[in-house]
C-alpha cells in the first residue's frame, strides 16, 4: 500500500470509529479478579507466494464488509491458544484448599476459565441466534455448550455430568458473533474482532495490509495497531474473509513482539446450514443432572479482561471509587479499594509458601503515592500500592508508576 493509501485508510477507520460507543479500556489485574484473556497461537505468515490476489479494498470498506456481513450459519474447527507469559496455574496447587470435588458441576462459570491459558481445540456451529454449540475437545473427552431455542446444556463426558438452564436467545452470551451458550465469552474471530472494532477512534491507526488463506478461505488482513507509544499491545491483526467478510482469523501480538499473545482463528470452517441434529442434546444414562438455580455467575472474565472493547467495562466512569485516566490505547483504570493492599497470606495457616509465590510474580516500586506492587504479563500491568489503589491496563509498568505519582 503507498504511503497517501494508508494514510487515507486510516484516516477513513478513524472517521467510521468516531462515531461508535467509546468505553474505557482497561483490565482486571493479575491476583486481584485472576487470569484474563483466552485465545491462539502465533502471528500468521503472509509468504508473498501463497496470498490470494484480490481486488484492491480500503480499510473503511473493508469495516463496513464486515459490519454488513449477514452469515448465521456456519460450521467449523478452531485453536485457541493463550501465552501470557504467566507461570502455570499448577504452580498454585499446593496452596489450594484440600477437600473433596469440584462443586460447580458441568456449568460453564468453571469450565470455561480453562480457555484462559494453553491451547485448545473448538468446534462451533451456529443456525441462526436460536442455535448455537461450542465444543472443548480435551485428550479423553469433550465438554459441550449447546443454545437451542429457550434450552441451553452443558455436558462434560469426562465426569459424566451435565448443567442446564433456561434461557431466552436474548439471554444468551456472545459467541459466533451473535449468541452463545451462557459463556460471557467471545469464542469467535468475529465475537473477537466485533467488540475490539467497537471502540476504534484517532488514537488508532488502521489499514489492509495484504492478504492471506485462513482454513483454505482467501482473506484480507487488516491491521490495528495503537499510535500512542507506551502500550504493550503491538498490533491487533484481522484476517477477513473476501467473500462473506466473516472474521477468519484474530491475533494480537505484543509490543515487546515475540509470539501472539491472542489469536484465535478457524482451521476448518463451512458456511452451510448445519443439522438439525447438531443442537439436540439429551442427557446420557446415569448422567448427574444440575438444574440452573439462578445463582450460577456468568463467566465473563476473558470478555471483560481484553483491551480495545474485548476487556470493556462500559460503565467504568461511572463505577463507585473507580475513574479512568488517559484515554484510548493508554487509558489506565484507577480503582479504590477503601485501603486495602495487596492480600497478605495467614502464615499460621500455612501461608508463608503462598505469600513468597504471589510476592515472586510482582516488583516492588515506590514514588509520590508511597509503595507498592507491580504484577506484569505479556499485556496486562497492574500497580496495587499499599495504600489500597489499584491502577492496571495494557501499558507499560513505567506509565502505571507515572499514573499513580499524578494521581490526586
Amino acid at each position: 500500500m503507498a504511503p497517501n493509501d494508508s494514510a487515507q485508510a486510516t484516516d477513513e477507520a478513524r472517521d467510521l470509529g468516531a462515531g461508535r460507543r467509546k468505553a474505557a479500556r482497561y483490565l482486571v489485574p493479575v491476583g486481584v479478579a485472576g487470569v484474563a484473556a483466552a485465545t491462539i497461537g502465533l502471528v500468521p505468515a503472509l509468504a508473498a507466494s501463497g496470498d490470494p490476489s484480490l481486488p484492491k479494498i480500503s480499510a473503511q470498506q473493508l469495516i463496513e464488509k464486515m459490519a454488513a456481513s449477514d452469515t448465521q450459519q456456519l460450521s467449523g474447527t478452531m485453536k485457541i491458544t493463550t501465552d501470557l507469559g504467566l507461570p502455570g496455574l499448577g504452580s498454585l496447587g499446593s496452596f489450594a484448599p484440600k477437600g473433596g470435588g469440584s462443586d460447580k458441576s458441568a456449568s460453564p462459570d468453571a469450565k470455561l476459565t480453562e480457555l484462559a491459558s494453553g491451547t485448545h481445540t473448538l468446534r462451533v456451529a451456529a443456525d441462526g441466534p436460536d442455535r448455537q454449540k461450542v465444543s472443548i475437545l480435551e485428550d479423553a473427552a469433550e465438554y459441550s455448550l449447546i443454545h437451542n431455542g429457550n434450552d441451553v446444556w452443558a455436558y462434560d463426558s469426562g465426569s459424566n455430568q451435565v448443567f442446564h438452564s433456561k434461557k431466552s436467545a436474548a439471554d444468551a452470551a456472545e459467541g459466533h458473533g451473535r449468541k452463545t451458550p451462557d459463556a460471557g465469552l467471545p469464542t469467535t474471530p468475529k465475537a473477537l474482532a466485533d467488540e475490539f472494532l467497537k471502540n476504534v477512534d484517532p488514537t488508532t491507526a488502521v489499514s489492509v495490509d495484504g492478504t492471506s488463506q485462513v482454513a483454505g478461505r482467501d482473506a484480507y488482513q487488516l491491521l490495528v495497531k495503537p499510535k500512542q507509544s507506551g502500550s504493550t499491545i503491538g498490533s491487533v491483526r484481522i484476517a477477513v474473509d473476501a467473500k462473506t467478510g466473516v472474521p477468519l482469523k484474530f491475533t494480537l501480538s505484543p509490543s515487546a513482539g515475540g509470539k501472539a499473545v491472542v489469536d484465535a482463528g478457524f482451521t476448518k470452517v463451512d458456511f452451510s446450514k448445519p443439522s438439525a441434529d447438531t443442537f439436540k442434546f439429551s442427557p446420557p444414562k446415569g448422567a448427574k443432572v444440575t438444574e440452573d438455580d439462578g445463582k450460577q455467575k456468568q463467566t465473563s472474565l476473558p470478555e471483560q479482561s481484553l483491551p480495545g472493547g474485548l476487556g470493556n467495562f462500559g460503565d467504568a466512569k461511572n463505577a463507585k471509587n473507580t475513574k479512568v485516566i488517559g484515554k484510548g490505547w493508554t487509558a489506565i483504570a484507577e480503582l479504590d479499594t477503601g485501603g486495602k493492599g495487596m492480600p497478605k497470606a495467614d502464615d499460621s495457616k500455612g501461608g508463608g509458601d503462598a505469600q513468597k509465590f504471589l510476592d515472586s510474580l510482582g516488583d516492588k516500586v515506590s514514588g509520590k503515592f508511597g509503595t507498592g506492587t507491580v504484577f506484569k504479563t505479556r499485556l496486562v500491568n497492574a500497580l496495587i500500592t499499599d495504600n489500597g489503589k489499584v491502577y492496571v491496563g495494557a501499558v507499560t509498568k513505567d506509565a502505571l508508576v507515572d499514573a499513580a505519582n499524578s494521581a490526586k
